[in-house]
């Protein structure tokens, strides 16, 4: 008796369970279940228990039924909230307050969760202290024996993205040693930090300033301030991936240990990619091409990369790619300099610096 019971309740909770889920019928003749996450006119985001977030084209849809209340954005502006169901072209929105109110699909410009209604709500005017996003990363390894050697890397982000503009801040440090036979060799020191800001010109084309600075011992480095500007294009922008061709002016001023002093205009192109491999992985990069006005047949170029992997909900394993080139480096040192790390890091979301 007692495992009829047993068998009854769970077989009563997974059918509540069901009954309680968003559903999809696609043409195909499957149905979906989950949570609805957001729509458009292209998509429609689903959270699941067998395959986690998946990404499904309205096309593909032919009735959606939703067992949760939802946020409906019009073309006319309004906002409806309440339990939706679609069928043949049409919707169909049970409010809490005003009844059942109905309508062309064609007029339903976005649908969203609770979540993402307040995501969304925070985007439209924000404060510049809010929707910071970013991470702190460490990494360190040591080796003994016949040799010592250790590494510290240390890095941080911060950026912020709304409707109008993008404000990206980095900082990092490497500092790398090996040990033999008494003797100690600095085979990496340096420090790099900047940031750059943007604001959107149109849909796909904004424009940008920024600042990074740079100290380098094994180049012989003191200090690389770079300040300058441009215009990008995005050839790709969406929630999964953003590609950026952009180009512009730099003031570049260098300071080596040397002795040596440089100060030269540049122009500048480049490239910036961000992909959403996953809900757990991140990948950027960017690569960046300055030829010299001033000394003409000269230049450098920088390249950066990320691979971000979330372990938790607040912890992440990192590896990142770092490396600068110039064409006419002091007597004494060398043209490139290449930098790979990898180690964990703390992530966060939404960050607000007011009191």
């Amino acid at each position: 008796m007692s495992k009829n019971f047993l068998f009854l309740a769970v077989l009563c909770l997974s059918l509540s369970a069901i009954a309680l889920a968003d559903e999809l019928k696609m043409k195909n003749g499957d149905r979906l279940t989950g949570t609805i996450v957001k729509a458009d006119a292209k998509t429609l985001t689903l959270k699941t228990d067998y395959a986690g977030v998946i990404t499904v084209s309205t096309d593909a849809i032919v009735e959606v039924v939703s067992k949760e209340p939802l946020y409906v954005a019009l073309s006319d502006g309004k906002t409806l909230v309440g339990t939706i169901a679609t069928s043949d072209g049409k919707y169909e929105v049970e409010t809490k307050d005003a009844g059942k109110a109905s309508g062309e699909m064609s007029a339903v410009q976005a649908i969203r969760s609770p979540a993402e209604q307040t995501a969304y709500e925070r985007t439209q005017n924000p404060s510049w202290f809010d929707l910071w996003n970013g991470g702190l990363d460490f990494g360190y390894s040591l080796t003994t024996g016949n040799t010592r050697t250790n590494t510290l890397a240390l890095g941080a982000n911060l950026g912020r993205q709304t409707r109008r503009d993008k404000t990206s801040l980095y900082a990092a440090y490497v500092n790398a040693k090996n040990k033999n036979n008494g003797t100690t060799e600095t085979t990496a020191n340096a420090v790099r930090g900047g940031g750059r800001y943007e604001i959107s010109l149109t849909s796909r084309l904004a424009a940008f300033g920024f600042a990074d600075f740079e100290y380098n011992q094994i180049q012989l480095l003191d200090l690389r301030s770079v300040l300058g500007g441009g215009l990008g294009y995005y050839v790709v922008k969406n929630d999964r991936a953003q590609l950026q061709f952009f180009g512009g002016g730099a003031y570049n001023r260098e300071n080596f240990s040397t002795g040596l002093q440089r100060n030269s205009g540049e122009v500048f192109v480049g490239e910036e990619f961000t992909l959403r491999v996953s809900d757990r992985v991140m990948f950027k990069e960017r690569f960046q091409l300055f030829p010299n006005l001033t000394n003409r047949g000269e230049y450098r170029h920088t390249f950066d990369s990320s691979l971000t992997t979330r372990l938790t909900g607040w912890m992440t394993w990192n590896v990142t790619a770092s490396n600068r080139y110039i064409s006419n480096p002091p007597p004494g040192s060398k043209n490139n300099d290449l930098l790979l790390t990898t180690g964990i890091g703390v992530s966060f979301t939404n960050l607000n610096f007011r009191k």
